[in-house]
């Protein structure tokens, strides 16, 4: 079972705790019947394939997944969305969702940057204010990847004399360049709000990062709820 898949240069997403699977949607759905299934049989198959074809979602969410991942601080912004609209997207009333997330309010551990490589550098979209177009020359990737160096090392040692001086840490990370900045969090959500959160962050205009982490969670969920993670991609992307 993959546990742990290393995602951009120090990034990672690693499965803490599932509780269900496949045959625990089939099950919360057969409970209105009183009847339950002991293996995965291809009716049940059928039947997951109906409860999500016809928007059962239900049953989808007695399946859980408890994550822990290190990524960007802009990555997890964007992340976060998905946490603060569970309880009302589709009116689902989806609400096992938690987010618990490291503090530099409370932790000095040494600030851990995301830094491109001067091949990763992407420039800006011709036709779309956001997002991203392709590869910039791997010159001026070069020139943006060592002035970020530069730039990062120098809010560290600011954070550094800071801490130093006696300024206490929640005031001292201001010095920190944020939005590169490494964060971990646990999340755990159910099997929908992960698929709902994968349906979106696949697609191709999704920024490149955060479909890197979706790309590792995926490998993940599909080895843990092989059938109910393929029918839910492909209905909601039908």
């Amino acid at each position: 079972m993959i546990l742990h898949i290393n995602v951009l240069d120090k990034g990672y997403v690693r499965l803490v705790n599932h509780m269900g699977s496949d045959l625990t949607v089939v099950n919360a759905a057969r409970v209105s019947y009183a009847k339950q299934s002991e293996a995965l049989t291809e009716k049940d198959i059928r039947l997951i394939r109906f409860l999500a074809r016809e928007g059962h979602t239900s049953p989808f969410r007695h399946a859980v997944l408890q994550l822990e991942i290190y990524a960007p601080l802009m990555v997890a912004r964007q992340w976060w969305k998905y946490i603060v609209g569970s309880a009302h997207y589709e009116g689902t009333g989806d609400s096992l969702e938690a987010w618990n997330e490291s503090s530099r309010r409370y932790i000095t551990e040494e600030p851990a940057f995301y830094i491109p490589s001067a091949g990763q550098w992407r420039g800006a979209p011709e036709n779309s204010k956001q997002g991203s177009g392709g590869l910039v020359a791997w010159e001026l990737g070069e020139k943006y990847t060592r002035e970020l160096m530069e730039y990062t090392q120098l809010g560290i040692q600011k954070y550094e004399a800071a801490l130093a001086d006696g300024i206490c840490a929640e005031q001292a990370r201001l010095f920190l360049a944020a939005y590169g900045l490494y964060v971990r969090w646990y999340w755990t959500a159910s099997l929908q709000s992960v698929a709902h959160f994968l349906n979106q962050r696949l697609e191709h205009d999704a920024q490149q990062e955060i479909q890197d982490y979706a790309k590792a969670i995926l490998n993940i969920v599909k080895t843990l709820f092989p059938v109910a993670t393929e029918e839910l991609l492909t209905r909601q992307q039908a």
